[in-house]
C-alpha cells in the first residue's frame, strides 16, 4: 500500500508544476501585440517618406544626365581645338629651339676658329689647340643632329681640317727646332762609325719673341697632346733614340757619350775609346744610359702632358713617363741580351761578385723611376739580374754542352797514349774513408808480436782494374776532363745549380752516344784505324763512368747523394757502342779476305801455271792486307785485343784455305807440292803480321804465340804434313784416332784427302781401312 501511495503523490506533484509553466508562456504572447503595433503605427509612415526621397533622387539624376550631355557637346568641341593649337605651338617652339642651338654651335665654332687664329699668331700653342678642339666638338655636335643637314657643315669640316693641319705644321716646325737629329747616311745605320756620327741637339733657351709665351717645350708638347698627335711624334723620337743612341751604347763597349752646352743649345755627341775587353761591366752601361736619360729629362722630357688646373695639385702624367712606356720593353730586352747575359759569370767562385751588378741594376732602375721614365716595382731587367744563380747554371750547362759537342765533332785520329799509370787530371777530392788508415795503425800496435798474419801474401797487381795501354782521341781525353771539372764546379754550387750541372754531365755522355757514331759514320766504316780508336774511346769512357759518380757522391747535394749520382747505367751502352763499331769493321775485313781468296780458283789444278799464279796472288794479297791492318792497329789497340783481332782474321784465311783444299777430289803430286809451297808461305809469313808494339824485338813473343790466337793453326800445319806425307806416315799421324792428325781432322776428311792424293791401290785401301 505504501508503494501506490508514493506513486500517486509523485504524479500529483508533476501536474502542478506543468500547469505553472504553461501559464508563464501564455503571459508572453502580449509581446506579439506590441510588434504588430510598431509595424503598422511606426514603420509604414517612415517607408512612405523614403519612397518620396527616391522619386526626388531620380528626378535629380535626370537633370545631371542632361547637363552632362550639354558639356560633352559644347566643351569637348572647344577643347579639341585648343589641344590642336597647343601641339602646333609646341612643335614650332622645338624647331625654333633646335635652330637656336645650331646657330649657337655655329657661333661657338666661329668664335673658336677666330680665337684659334689669334692664339696661333701669338704662338700660344696650347690655347690654339684647345680652341681647335672646341671647334671640333661643336662640329661633331652639329653633325650628330639627325634629319637636320646643312650644306655649310661640309665647308666647316674642310676648314677645320685645314686649320688642324696648319697647326700641326707649325708645331712640327717648333718640334724640329727643339730636338734636332744629325744622323749618318742610312747605309751605315748599324756600325760603330755611324754611331759616332750621330748627334742630338736640344734647344735650351727660347728666342726673345717666344719668352712671353712661356717655355716652348711645354707649350709645343702639350699642344701636340691636346690634338692627339703626341704619341706619334714621341714614338718616332723614341725609335730614333733607341736606334742611334741607346742600342749603340749597349752594343759597342768603346762608344762613350759626351755633352757640350752652348748658349742656347745642348749637344749630345759620341766618341770612341779603346776597350779593355770585348764586353764591359753592366755598371758602365747603366752609367752611360743614365746620363742620356738625365740629359733628356733636364732639357726635354720633364713636361706634364696637360696644363695644371687651379684646384688640382696631384702628380700628372709627364712626357718622360709616356716615352718610358714606349721604349722600356725594347731597351730592357737589349740590356739583358747584350749586357747582362755576357756578365753572367762562368765560374761559381765569381758569383759572389755579381752582387755588385744586382745593386747597380737596382740603382739604375731607381734613378729612372725618380726621373719618371719607369713606373711600378721590379721589372724584367732586375728580375733577370737577381735570378743570377739560375742563369749561371743555364749558361754553364749550355757552355759545357757546346764545348762537348765541339770536341765530339773534332778529328778522331789525333790521339794520345793511355797507360795504366796515366789518368785524367783529377780534382783533389777528400777520401771518403779518410781516417781508416790511422785507426788501423793504432789497432796494430795493440796486437801481440807473436800473432800470425793470416792475410795471403799474394796480392792483386795495382794495375788489375786499370785500362790497358792503348791510344784514344785527344778530344775524348779533354771531354773526360771537362766532365770532371764540371762535376767539381757542381760541388761548389747551389743545390739547383748542382743538379743542373750533374745532369749536364750525363747529357754530355748521352750526346756522345748519339752524335759520334752518326757524325763520323762514314770514316768509322771505311777506316779500320778510326774504328779501333773509337772502340778505345768508348771503353775509356765506360771505364771512367764506373767510378765517376762514386768519386763525387759525397760532395754533391743531398738530393743526389741518395744513389741518384751515378753513371754506371751508361756503361753497358758505351761498351756495346765500341764493340759494335769494331766488330762491324772486323766483318768488313773478313769479307775482303774471303773475296781475295775466292780468286784462287779453289786451289785446283795447281800444275796449271795460270791457276798457280792466281792462287799465289790471292795468298799474297791476304797477307798484305793483314800486314797493313797490323800496322794501322799497332800501338792503337790494347795488345790482347790486337792479338785476338789479328788472330781471328788470320784464322779466317787459314780456315778458308783448309776448306777449299780438303774439298778437292784429285790432287796430283805436282799439285801437292805447289799447294804445300803456298801453305808454307802462309805459315812463314802469317805470324809476322802480329806486330802489336812499335818495338820489333818485343813483338817476337806474340809471333811465337800465334797458335794461341789462331784456332786453326795446328789444323793448317797438319794439312801441310798430309800434302807431303806417304800413306804410312798419314796412318802413323792418325794413330788409331789418337794422334795429332785425329785431333784436327775427322776420319771422313782424312779419307777424302787420301783418295785425292793417292791412286786406288791395295795399299791405299789398307790405309783407308785403318782410318776410322
Amino acid at each position: 500500500g505504501s508503494l501506490v501511495a508514493a506513486v500517486l503523490a509523485h504524479s500529483g506533484r508533476l501536474d502542478k508544476e506543468d500547469l505553472g509553466t504553461r501559464i508563464g508562456r501564455l503571459s508572453r504572447r502580449g509581446e506579439v501585440c506590441n510588434m504588430i503595433n510598431k509595424k503598422y503605427n511606426e514603420f509604414l509612415p517612415s517607408m512612405q517618406s523614403a519612397e518620396d526621397l527616391v522619386s526626388q533622387v531620380d528626378g535629380l539624376s535626370g537633370n545631371i544626365d542632361l547637363l552632362k550631355a550639354g558639356i560633352e557637346n559644347e566643351v569637348q568641341r572647344d577643347l579639341n581645338v585648343a589641344v590642336a593649337e597647343f601641339t602646333e605651338l609646341k612643335q614650332q617652339l622645338e624647331r625654333d629651339t633646335l635652330v637656336l642651338s645650331i646657330l649657337k654651335k655655329l657661333q661657338e665654332f666661329d668664335t673658336a676658329i677666330k680665337e684659334y687664329n689669334t692664339a696661333l699668331l701669338e704662338k700660344k700653342y696650347v690655347a690654339a689647340a684647345q680652341q681647335l678642339e672646341k671647334a671640333r666638338s661643336s662640329l661633331n655636335m652639329l653633325e650628330s643632329r639627325k634629319g637636320f643637314e646643312l650644306k655649310i657643315l661640309k665647308a666647316l669640316g674642310t676648314e677645320l681640317t685645314v686649320q688642324t693641319q696648319n697647326m700641326l705644321y707649325h708645331l712640327g716646325e717648333e718640334w724640329q727646332k727643339l730636338a734636332v737629329w744629325k744622323l749618318p747616311p742610312s747605309k751605315e745605320s748599324s756600325s760603330l762609325e755611324s754611331a759616332m756620327h750621330s748627334e742630338l741637339h736640344l734647344r735650351t733657351v727660347p728666342s726673345k719673341e717666344e719668352e712671353i709665351a712661356g717655355p716652348p717645350v711645354a707649350s709645343v708638347l702639350q699642344a701636340f697632346a691636346v690634338l692627339g698627335e703626341l704619341h706619334t711624334k714621341l714614338k718616332i723620337f723614341g725609335q730614333l733614340l733607341l736606334k742611334y743612341v741607346l742600342k749603340p751604347l749597349i752594343s759597342y763597349p768603346s762608344l762613350q757619350p759626351f755633352t757640350e752646352e752652348q748658349s742656347d743649345v745642348f749637344i749630345l755627341r759620341f766618341k770612341s775609346k779603346e776597350p779593355n775587353l770585348d764586353h764591359f761591366s753592366p755598371m758602365e752601361v747603366f752609367d752611360k744610359i743614365k746620363l742620356i736619360f738625365e740629359v733628356l729629362h733636364k732639357y726635354l722630357l720633364n713636361v706634364p702632358l696637360e696644363q695644371p688646373a687651379e684646384d688640382k695639385k696631384e702628380c700628372r702624367l709627364t712626357l718622360a713617363e709616356l716615352l718610358g712606356d714606349m721604349i722600356w720593353e725594347e731597351l730592357s730586352d737589349c740590356l739583358i741580351q747584350n749586357c747582362l747575359v755576357n756578365s753572367i759569370p762562368t765560374n761559381s767562385s765569381k758569383l759572389e761578385q755579381y752582387i755588385e751588378v744586382i745593386k747597380s741594376t737596382e740603382e739604375f732602375e731607381k734613378a729612372l723611376k725618380n726621373m719618371q721614365f719607369l713606373k711600378g716595382d721590379t721589372t724584367d731587367l732586375l728580375k733577370y739580374a737577381r735570378n743570377v744563380n739560375s742563369h749561371f747554371a743555364n749558361k754553364k750547362c749550355q757552355d759545357v754542352i757546346v764545348a762537348a759537342r765541339n770536341l765530339m765533332t773534332s778529328e778522331i785520329h789525333n790521339t794520345v797514349k793511355i797507360t795504366p799509370d796515366s789518368c785524367v787530371t783529377l780534382p783533389r777530392l777528400p777520401d771518403p774513408g779518410a781516417g781508416d788508415h790511422l785507426k788501423m795503425q793504432k789497432t796494430s800496435k795493440l796486437l801481440p808480436n807473436d800473432m800470425v798474419n793470416l792475410e795471403n801474401e799474394t796480392k792483386l797487381s795495382q794495375y788489375t782494374f786499370s785500362l790497358p795501354t792503348c791510344r784514344i782521341s785527344s778530344s775524348v781525353e779533354k771531354l773526360m776532363e771537362l766532365a770532371y771539372q764540371t762535376l767539381l764546379e757542381a760541388t761548389a754550387s747551389t743545390d739547383q745549380c748542382c743538379i743542373q750541372l750533374f745532369y749536364s754531365v750525363r747529357n754530355i755522355f748521352q750526346l756522345f752516344y748519339d752524335v759520334v757514331p752518326t757524325y763520323h759514320k762514314e770514316n768509322l766504316q771505311k777506316l779500320p784505324q778510326l774504328a779501333a780508336i773509337h772502340h778505345n774511346n768508348c771503353m775509356y769512357i765506360a771505364h771512367h763512368l764506373l767510378t765517376l759518380g762514386h768519386q763525387f757522391r759525397y760532395r754533391l747535394t743531398n738530393i743526389l747523394c741518395d744513389g741518384a749520382a751515378t753513371f754506371v747505367d751508361l756503361v753497358p751502352g758505351f761498351r756495346r757502342l765500341g764493340m759494335e763499331c769494331f766488330l762491324a769493321q772486323m766483318r768488313v775485313q773478313k769479307g775482303e779476305i774471303l773475296e781475295r781468296l775466292s780468286s784462287a780458283r779453289n786451289f785446283s789444278n795447281m800444275d796449271d801455271e795460270e791457276n798457280y799464279c792466281a792462287a799465289n796472288k790471292a795468298i799474297r794479297q791476304v797477307l798484305h792486307q793483314l800486314k797493313r791492318l797490323g800496322k794501322v792497329w799497332q800501338d792503337v789497340l790494347p795488345v790482347n785485343i790486337y792479338c785476338k783481332a789479328m788472330g781471328t782474321l788470320l784464322n779466317t784465311a787459314l780456315t778458308e784455305v783448309v776448306t777449299r783444299i780438303a774439298a778437292l777430289e784429285d790432287i796430283s803430286a805436282e799439285d801437292a807440292d805447289r799447294l804445300y809451297s803456298l801453305c808454307r808461305t802462309m805459315v812463314e809469313e802469317g805470324p809476322q803480321v802480329f806486330t802489336p808494339l812499335p818495338e820489333d824485338d818485343k813483338n817476337k813473343k806474340y809471333q811465337e804465340e800465334v797458335p794461341v790466337y789462331v784456332q786453326k793453326w795446328m789444323t793448317f800445319k797438319e794439312l801441310m804434313i798430309i800434302l807431303q806425307a806417304n800413306l804410312q806416315e798419314i796412318v802413323d799421324q792418325w794413330a788409331d784416332g789418337k794422334g795429332p792428325l785425329a785431333a784436327e781432322f775427322s776420319a771422313a776428311e782424312v779419307k777424302s784427302l787420301i783418295r785425292a792424293l793417292f791412286q786406288n791401290t791395295e795399299r791405299r785401301a789398307a790405309a783407308l781401312a785403318k782410318i776410322k
